[in-house]
């Protein structure tokens, strides 16, 4: 009973892509959107989206949070390395903003999302404790992520050394629940010698954060 923190498995993809489509603030729609088609649904998409392996956006790179035996939220993440060299620069005027605002060597959270009936029970602060852990347990040095000006001081109590060192103009769209405003690139720096000893405190306090393509 009580709270667990477990690698993700396959059938885990049904939550989530419900999670990340609920947190997503209506990223998740643009982006799932024209792969709907005859396939039934946006949750149908996400779950074969979070299915695969050998990919960024993969059930492989998210922890889940069990309250009770229950699926309470989850924390997805991967290594934020630069591209390719001669990777064509994102085009769309919705998801460049997100392009444009990566922070090469983190740890990139693309989304933290606790169901409404589990929040203000520390979940969000145990995913994200995670986050600090994974990053050092990858020698990564810093987490980032991002989320938008007008949700983070609602969503986000400040516990640690987290600051803004990016932001970028979102480009409205009727999928996205705002229409103006900016996206923030958020980093904490991690003591990835602290690995060895012992997990480093909570980043943040939170019931939804979300960046990048999901």
């Amino acid at each position: 009973s009580g709270l667990i923190l477990r690698p993700a498995r396959r059938g885990d993809c049904v939550d989530i892509a419900r999670l990340f489509l609920a947190s997503s603030d209506g990223l998740a729609e643009y982006i799932w959107g024209p792969h709907v088609g005859g396939r039934g649904s946006f949750i149908t998409v996400g779950t074969a989206r979070y299915a695969r392996e050998g990919v960024a956006f993969s059930f492989r790179n998210c922890i889940i949070a069990e309250y009770d035996g229950r699926v309470a939220g989850m924390m997805h993440s991967f290594p934020m390395d630069e591209p390719a060299e001669g990777a064509a620069p994102e085009t769309d005027p919705v998801l460049r903003p997100y392009a444009e605002l990566e922070d090469y060597g983190s740890l990139y959270v693309s989304g933290v999302a606790v169901y409404p009936d589990f929040r203000s029970l520390g979940i969000g602060t145990r995913l994200l404790e995670a986050a600090d852990g994974r990053a050092q347990s990858l020698a990564r040095p810093r987490v980032s992520l991002i989320c938008f000006d007008d949700t983070a001081p609602r969503s986000v109590s400040i516990a640690g050394s987290v600051r803004e060192i990016d932001r970028r103009p979102i480009h409205p769209h009727p999928t996205l629940h705002f229409e103006k405003g900016d996206a923030l690139l958020l980093v904490r720096d991690v003591d990835v010698q602290s690995a060895l000893r012992q997990s480093t405190g909570a980043v943040a306090t939170a019931g939804n954060w979300h960046a990048g393509f999901h």
